[in-house]
């Protein structure tokens, strides 16, 4: 059988010995909620429709293709397990299911979770017997909600303005994984560039034997071992060879994980970056950091790419335009596509999708903060992830309590890489201070800026001088252009759209000029990569073809920017 997105979800964390579940299952919609009553968690009830996961059910490629409101919808599948897979452990994955999940194995509940972008898993041994089993999934998802974080997810039955097509329940890879009974709980890396060693942090069930082996191309650089490990192991390993990951060039170490009977796969990036007062560092030279906005739909899978070559197809259009890496937005991007940044060193910023949320409850702390800590644990070795964003646009209804509060649990998480504690124009505590900017006309952009560049006086959008104070930090305009270009009397931009390729090109080059032009931006975040529905303003159109000459677009983005070494 044809089984879409079969590649191995967790290219940082793989076992060999591993399921697909991914495929055929059995579905239903049930709005009134009423199908635990109904019996649909039993083994022998029947689902009266079926879809293809892991995409969702509005999605052309689902097979399902229902456009509405979906409160709550059910999936069914068979599973077979062995006894020798029952003599250890099987864990049930989810890559992500929105928005609150509902496991039942054989009729019987095996967990819940909430929260539509993080990852989870369950150990449903005890719940499982050799042969035929029956695995069923509950996903309640309420988009309208003030407590749901949603991302760019439209509230209408309809797309508008800046939010597009909902994505309920499954949306990445279900698998199974089975381990030992003595297994490696979680791996975290510290590389160091300017010891030229790495720092490897396990965590284990059980006491075995251990051994790190890493290498680099094939070659041995690292390995250690330890007899009767267990609990937490920390190790300082120094490399033979030093190969740093930078823009472009994604020098992976490999690494084996061997704890008695298991086997883990993993690999790190070796890198140092930082800020120097204005200048971001990688590797010790300031580099500017040119991003583009990137919001991961697709036309046939909404949230879900429709093939893993998609993914890398994506990192590789912004790169072919001149972009050394992506702002994330309004979505936590599955774990292969960070692969695929790590892999040919593309520079990307992690954004919680908070969307949706009322920052105005204090349950929006409990909320996000949840939720978040999933997704920065699971994408925190990533060398591609240069930075942290918890939220974006937030507006004066906010508790300034709740902002400063993730952000400080955002550095507790991760005192490695910077946090922007809410991007746009409403800043509490943060380590950058940026700003969006869809000023059309360059001339008035570049004199708004130009107090900065001489007397390191910031000029801020009027509506949020109340709100903010700028304090010395780092700048750069995360949210510029937008220009649009498109034939479709609905799509829209930001402004009025140019006439012609040679009026859009003129005001491209002069907006993205007025910023590698000035002395103090470390970089700037062009909206954006492609077009999404009804938003008709990227390089690329919603199904990916170029809108422009990727060499000419290039050729202005990336010019030597005046911080630059």
């Amino acid at each position: 059988m044809n089984i879409p997105r079969s590649e191995h979800p967790k290219p940082q964390f793989m076992r060999d010995d591993w399921l697909c579940l991914n495929g055929q299952w059995a579905f239903c919609i049930d709005n009134s909620e009423s199908g635990e009553s109904r019996g649909l968690q039993a083994p022998d009830a029947v689902l009266d429709g079926c879809i293809t996961v892991p995409f969702c059910p509005e999605s052309p490629l689902s097979g399902v293709g229902h456009l509405d409101f979906m409160r709550c919808v059910w999936y069914q599948r068979h599973v077979s397990v062995t006894p020798q897979q029952l003599a250890g452990r099987v864990v049930l994955h989810c890559g992500a299911v929105d928005y609150e999940c509902t496991v039942f194995v054989n009729g019987e509940t095996a967990g819940t979770h909430k929260g539509g972008y993080a990852s989870f898993q369950m150990d449903i041994t005890s719940l499982l017997h050799a042969g035929d089993n029956v695995l069923t999934l509950r996903a309640r998802d309420d988009t309208r909600s003030p407590l749901v974080p949603s991302g760019k997810q439209s509230t209408h039955y309809e797309s508008y303005s800046c939010l597009y097509r909902r994505s309920t329940g499954i949306w990445q890879t279900v698998w199974l994984e089975y381990t030992p009974c003595a297994y490696i709980k979680s791996v975290r890396f510290n590389a160091h560039s300017h010891t030229d060693s790495v720092g490897v942090a396990l965590e284990l069930e059980g006491c075995e034997d251990v051994k790190i082996a890493v290498s680099f191309g094939g070659k041995p650089m690292a390995e250690y071992t330890q007899a009767q490990a267990h609990g937490h192991l920390d190790v300082q390993l120094p490399l033979a060879e030093t190969h740093l990951w930078d823009v472009g060039q994604g020098n992976l170490y490999d690494v084996t994980l061997t704890f008695g009977q298991d086997v883990v796969h993993s690999y790190f990036g070796l890198r140092q970056i930082g800020f120097d007062h204005m200048k971001w560092r990688l590797n010790g030279r300031s580099v500017f950091q040119r991003l583009i906005l990137d919001q991961g739909y697709y036309p046939d899978g909404i949230y879900t790419a429709p093939s893993d070559a998609e993914l890398e197809a994506d990192v590789l259009r912004g790169q072919a335009m001149g972009f050394n890496g992506a702002r994330l937005h309004q979505k936590v991007f599955e774990e292969r596509f960070l692969y695929y940044c790590d892999k040919h060193g593309y520079l990307v910023w992690g954004e919680y999708p908070s969307w949706g949320i009322d920052m105005g409850t204090p349950l929006a702390l409990h909320i996000i903060m949840s939720e978040w800590a999933d997704v920065m644990e699971r994408d925190i070795n990533h060398p591609s992830i240069i930075g942290w964003c918890p939220l974006n646009e937030t507006n004066k209804n906010q508790r300034r309590e709740t902002v400063s509060l993730l952000y400080r649990f955002t550095k507790a998480m991760d005192p490695s890489r910077p946090c922007i504690d809410t991007s746009g124009y409403v800043h509490v505590q943060t380590d950058i201070f940026d700003v969006h900017d869809y000023d059309q006309t360059p001339e008035t952009f570049r004199e708004r800026y130009k107090a900065f560049a001489e007397k390191g006086e910031f000029n801020q959008p009027e509506f949020t001088k109340p709100l903010q104070n700028y304090g010395g930090q780092p700048v750069f305009i995360s949210e510029y252009g937008g220009i649009r270009w498109s034939n479709d009397a609905n799509g829209w931009g930001y402004g009025e759209g140019p006439q012609t390729e040679d009026a859009f090109f003129e005001r491209f080059q002069a907006l993205t000029d007025a910023q590698l032009d000035h002395p103090k931006f470390f970089g700037f975040c062009y909206t954006q990569l492609t077009d999404v529905e009804q938003e008709q303003n990227g390089l690329y159109t919603f199904d990916r073809r170029p809108k422009f000459d990727p060499a000419k677009v290039h050729a202005i983005v990336a010019r030597k920017a005046a911080i630059e070494d």
